[in-house]
């Protein structure tokens, strides 16, 4: 015990090394506080390896050396870029649509300054902040009104409480579908304060199932548009025009959940038919609801579009002030909709829906550059090839799409390719690949423009590093 307690009077005082760092440029970009936490938690972090037995340095040198690689991990941003190399489109883990140019633009614009978020600028009144859209959706989608909350699962909760709170809502058993992180329709319906009416079978509902559950209790139709599985075989369904048909015979209303939601048809671009929303709104629904961070390519948002008696009574629900969406949110998704007037600009300027359309023969292009700038670089580091492969959409969309793509493969030849995974996840910036058959795969379909060198960069100085340090250890 003698000779820890002599140790551990040789832990340096904190005023001294308060005052060191004065002089020492590593501490020059912290504030105070964040630099005199990280020296207690560099001395503490000492005494314990002391008591420990352990007979670390405990020099004014270390100590300021550990504390400055404290100090500058805590000072890091937590939510970072990187590179999606997985091939995944909308990676719910990764953030989901990128936004496109317009959007950023008009963020940056929008949040530098004040703006008429709820002023309307002709009477010098109090104005809604959906007038920013609302006009926007309804020319795009051909609804009476529309809006737009945080997410499609708030769109979903605030429509059935303002419409069916209290009721019987009516919906297949085989649309019951559950969403990101173990969210589902009845839990989300409960929270409403719905009372959920399943119908149907698992693959098979009619609309005399429907017809069949209506009583006194009953409140509205609900379709929910099952985006992220497919159910195929001996299957049937009913239309949502068929359940608009027997809600205006019955007197109910009839709400959609389009899940992902898409404002164009993908058809002329090679991809199968997934709900239009104009086309939904079309049928007469009271209300539908989508995203827009998915197929639509924006912010996250949760859009509500229908019939305007039903819109201004979910516009006066007191949840809704809980619910919506910030000024730059707005911006974003004012920039994007005004892309959707023009299909092309829509399809050549939003991330999503380019990297969605996007031919073979492009990314054969993509992959074929990055394995040329890859394979020097690297040398004998790795086994270095091109693959016919593909892509997903991700997010909860086009369950069953395989988009051709050819992708970069590589297995590392001084590290196990679980470890280069690790380490491409810890790199500046980090890069996401996904490993099949003992190789990590890199996927350019979603490497975005001018992140090519900076992945080749990363990528060579990590696997050239390993190597070298395995040879200087024979």
């Amino acid at each position: 015990m003698t000779n820890k307690q002599e140790r551990l009077k040789t832990l340096p005082a904190m005023d001294q090394l308060l005052l060191a760092t004065d002089a020492d440029t590593r501490f020059d970009d912290c504030p105070r506080k964040v630099v005199l936490d990280a020296l207690r938690t560099a001395v503490e972090a000492l005494r314990k390896e002391i008591l420990s037995d352990n007979t670390p340095d405990t020099g004014d040198d270390a100590v300021l050396t550990r504390a400055a690689g404290i100090a500058a991990e805590r000072m890091k941003n937590r939510l970072i870029p990187l590179i999606n190399a997985t091939g995944v489109v909308l990676h719910t883990n990764l953030g989901r649509a990128l936004l496109c140019q317009d959007a950023l633009d008009n963020i940056r614009t929008v949040s530098a300054a004040y703006s008429n978020l709820e002023l309307n600028l002709a009477t010098g009144k109090r104005g809604i902040r959906y007038a920013a859209i609302e006009e926007l959706i309804c020319e795009l989608t051909g609804a009476e009104s529309a809006m737009a909350v945080n997410n499609n699962a708030g769109a979903v909760l605030l429509t059935l409480n303002t419409i069916a709170q209290g009721t019987e809502v009516v919906v297949s058993r085989g649309e019951l579908v559950e969403i990101g992180g173990s969210f589902r329709v009845p839990d989300v319906m409960t929270k409403s304060g719905c009372c959920l009416k399943e119908v149907g079978t698992t693959n098979r509902t009619h609309l005399r199932d429907y017809e069949g559950a209506i009583n006194a209790h009953t409140g509205l139709f609900l379709k929910v548009h099952t985006s992220n599985y497919k159910i195929e075989g001996f299957t049937a369904e009913v239309s949502l025009a068929d359940m608009v048909a027997l809600g205006r015979e019955k007197g109910i209303p009839v709400m959609e959940d389009l899940g992902s939601g898409t404002l164009i048809d993908f058809g002329p671009y090679g991809l199968p038919a997934e709900p239009v929303v104009s086309e939904r709104v079309a049928t007469g629904a009271d209300v539908v609801t989508f995203s827009g961070d998915k197929l639509l390519g924006g912010p996250q948002a949760g859009i509500i579009v229908g019939k305007k008696q039903t819109l201004d009574k979910i516009r006066a629900n007191p949840m809704t002030r809980a619910l919506r969406i910030d000024k730059l949110t707005l911006a974003a998704l004012e920039s994007t909709l005004k892309l959707y007037r023009d299909e092309a600009a829509a399809v050549a300027k939003i991330p999503t829906l380019k990297m969605l359309t996007m031919d073979y023969d492009t990314v054969s292009g993509k992959a074929e550059n990055i394995f040329k700038a890859l394979e020097p670089a690297i040398g004998d580091s790795a086994d270095l090839a091109l693959a016919d492969m593909e892509s997903r959409p991700g997010g909860g969309s086009y369950p069953d799409l395989r988009l051709p793509t050819r992708c970069v493969t590589l297995r590392p030849k001084h590290m196990s390719v679980t470890a280069l995974e690790k380490a491409l996840r810890a790199a500046t910036p980090p890069v996401m690949g996904r490993i099949e058959d003992d190789r990590f795969i890199m996927d350019p379909r979603t490497i975005q423009a001018g992140q090519e060198d900076l992945l080749v960069t990363t990528l060579t100085t990590l696997l050239n590093t390993q190597r070298d340090t395995k040879r200087n250890t024979k």
